[in-house]
């Protein structure tokens, strides 16, 4: 099962954008992310019409933040994402006649409720700035 990457991957454009402090093109965005210019756009588009980033088209344009990083948060960009959850644990119905199956559901589905609310809490917590601490750019 592949991983979807889309969280961690836009935070290092952001901290980026906050280190280059100038206008990134979809291009030299996808270079930096081994992916398609399309992909970023449509993933930067997300975080557009949340307000953290924006976008200028022509010679110059590009990406640029909107919002200064210790103003957003981890949770700020997971939530823009559209990500609706954080586990890539599937439960199973196969056999939803099964009293096993909905025990096991059951007991999975509480745990998973719990960590992930742990973990969006925390998320809550972390603005970006933190991440671009320590950071020198080259």
């Amino acid at each position: 099962m592949r991983k979807d990457s889309r969280l961690s991957r836009m935070l290092h454009v952001l901290v980026h954008l906050h280190q280059l402090q100038q206008a990134v093109t979809s291009d030299q965005l996808a270079l930096m992310l081994h992916t398609n210019p399309v992909v970023v756009r449509r993933t930067m588009s997300l975080l557009r019409e949340q307000g953290y980033v924006s976008a200028v088209k022509g010679h110059g344009g590009g990406w640029t933040l909107a919002k200064p990083l210790h103003e957003i948060t981890l949770l700020d960009i997971h939530r823009s994402l559209s990500e609706s959850s954080l586990f890539t644990i599937g439960l199973t119905d196969e056999h939803n006649n099964c009293p096993i199956e909905k025990a096991v559901n059951l007991a999975i589905d509480d745990v998973l409720q719990e960590a992930e609310a742990l973990v969006l809490q925390r998320f809550g917590e972390v603005t970006l700035d933190k991440l671009a601490t320590g950071y020198t750019p080259r």
